[in-house]
């Protein structure tokens, strides 16, 4: 097979297509996260309360080590399913929550939670913790707290098949107001409504 310069380039131009699609496919919701980190290191520079984001176990099997300095994991495994995003404590209460970002201006796709997830939110409500959801609706500029509760009940009626409408969250959760510092303000609501 003959390669002629115009299909050498047209295959460079596709294959960068294609990684720069991969690359927004696995960087979405990094913002929203930004936003998330940014309003908890705000609570804990402020002394309000101490959240951090739950690392995910991995093992790694092999690296890489072209220069002593630059070391590079080139095969790694999840050790265990991750739970939720966030854990921590705020005026004695246990938070504990997951945060997910959609482009869907009507819904949120219920195949981005899984079922150890669920699981793991009914535990933390079992010990009276505060286990919730962020939902952060991208293309209306709107971010909804759900109370877990919700989301398990909503789950449990066809093992998250299909996709949480927006009314059923309005409904049943409560709007994040938009703000400067912090960016994703969620503990006035706890502070409004789940503080005995």
């Amino acid at each position: 097979m003959v390669n002629y310069p115009h299909q050498l380039r047209r295959q460079k131009l596709e294959t960068k297509v294609a990684k720069a699609n991969l690359t927004n496919f696995a960087n979405r919701g990094m913002s929203f996260e930004a936003s998330i980190n940014a309003t908890n290191d705000y609570y804990l520079a402020h002394h309000i309360a101490v959240i951090h984001k739950k690392p995910t176990p991995v093992q790694i099997v092999k690296v890489d080590y072209p220069r002593r300095s630059r070391a590079k994991i080139v095969e790694a495994y999840f050790r265990q399913a991750s739970t939720t995003d966030y854990s921590g404590v705020y005026k004695g209460l246990y938070l504990d929550f997951e945060a997910k970002e959609t482009r869907h201006k009507t819904s949120m796709p219920m195949k981005n939670f899984h079922s150890h997830q669920i699981e793991h939110m009914r535990q933390v409500l079992e010990q009276d913790g505060i286990c919730f959801v962020l939902l952060h609706f991208s293309t209306l500029r709107e971010t909804y707290f759900l109370p877990a509760q919700h989301l398990i009940d909503f789950y449990c009626v066809d093992d998250g098949k299909k996709s949480m409408p927006l009314d059923y969250i309005k409904k049943n959760g409560y709007l994040v107001a938009n703000s400067a510092f912090p960016q994703v303000p969620y503990l006035d609501i706890i502070e409004k409504n789940f503080r005995r």
